[in-house]
């Protein structure tokens, strides 16, 4: 019994690894050309619901482990680094083959630099920044980045981006490099939790309900793509201007931990 509180953080990061690799398939166009760019983006979303679960589950069965922090570092690969950049290139083939023939070597390169920052940002989460700053995520989540990447993907399908917009086709290649590299920047990013302020929690908490609602219901991009800003802009700006302080309060947590 004591490994059947496994289960269910399991059974969630394992549905965010397959809706990954549903993603790259969708996007491929292996099941139906039809919106296959739109639904390869869903299925991102999809994982990054499902990836918050996995962890709240984790939480609340006190069932946290080895197993499931590497296990969810390679659905985390799959789904928000693997599938963003196959989304980004076959939308490109598809929806705008004479700029990809064009600008195949970039977009070929630009999908290489997210998926390498993707992986590089997993591997040294668990090697080393998995407790170093509790309250923050040194650099842009994995999850962060592959769900702008996406959203942004269904709003340009929804507004019809690459034929209405011939001459900025270059931006959904330059949003995906941006947010590979911020993946491992040294920026510091607050996390979604409990603060002392009542009018911050609500906030969170009734725009975490309208985010699943609206996420599983494939519902108001343009209301998602504006809580993704809202948390980038306030976020790493609070990051940046509190980057000293950030840092000087670990080091003296540490320093208090150690005996030092």
């Amino acid at each position: 019994m004591e490994k059947a509180k496994f289960i269910v953080p399991n059974a969630f990061t394992s549905m965010s690894f397959l809706l990954g690799v549903a993603s790259i398939c969708w996007s491929a166009g292996l099941f139906s050309a039809e919106n296959a760019i739109f639904y390869g983006a869903q299925f991102i979303i999809f994982c990054t619901l499902l990836d918050k679960l996995d962890g709240f589950a984790a939480r609340a069965f006190n069932a946290s482990s080895d197993f499931g922090a590497q296990f969810d570092s390679l659905a985390d690969l799959i789904a928000f680094g693997i599938a963003p950049a196959f989304m980004l290139l076959f939308a490109y083939k598809n929806m705008s083959t004479d700029w990809y023939e064009a600008n195949k070597i970039a977009i070929f390169a630009g999908a290489a630099v997210y998926v390498l920052c993707a992986a590089m940002r997993l591997a040294k989460y668990n090697a080393m920044d998995s407790d170093s700053y509790p309250d923050y995520f040194s650099g842009m989540p994995s999850t962060f980045a592959g769900v702008v990447n996406a959203i942004l993907m269904i709003l340009m399908c929804k507004y019809d981006f690459f034929n209405n917009h011939p001459d900025q086709l270059y931006f959904p290649l330059v949003i995906m490099i941006a947010t590979g590299i911020l993946m491992v920047s040294p920026l510091f990013l607050p996390k979604l939790k409990k603060r002392k302020s009542k009018f911050i929690n609500v906030f969170q908490l009734v725009n975490i309900v309208i985010v699943y609602i609206a996420g599983f219901a494939m519902r108001i991009p343009e209301y998602l793509m504006f809580l993704v800003l809202l948390y980038f802009v306030v976020g790493f700006g609070f990051g940046i201007l509190n980057r000293e302080k950030i840092v000087s309060d670990q080091i003296s947590k540490s320093g208090k931990l150690s005996g030092g």
